[in-house]
């Protein structure tokens, strides 16, 4: 029986384990980054008015 309550238990520790990793995967995917995406260099379209 100690078998069987051991095998059970292991499963659900790594049950869990996959859905904290799943979850911490998800937020690092969600977040935002600190610093703006601007270009770090314009060009200047002169003589194309509209």
């Amino acid at each position: 029986m100690s078998r069987l309550f051991a095998a059970a238990l292991t499963m659900a520790l790594a049950a869990a384990l996959a859905v904290g990793a799943a979850l911490g995967v998800v937020a690092l995917l969600e977040a935002k980054p600190d610093q703006p995406n601007t270009p770090m260099i314009t060009y200047e379209q002169t003589g194309q008015g509209s």
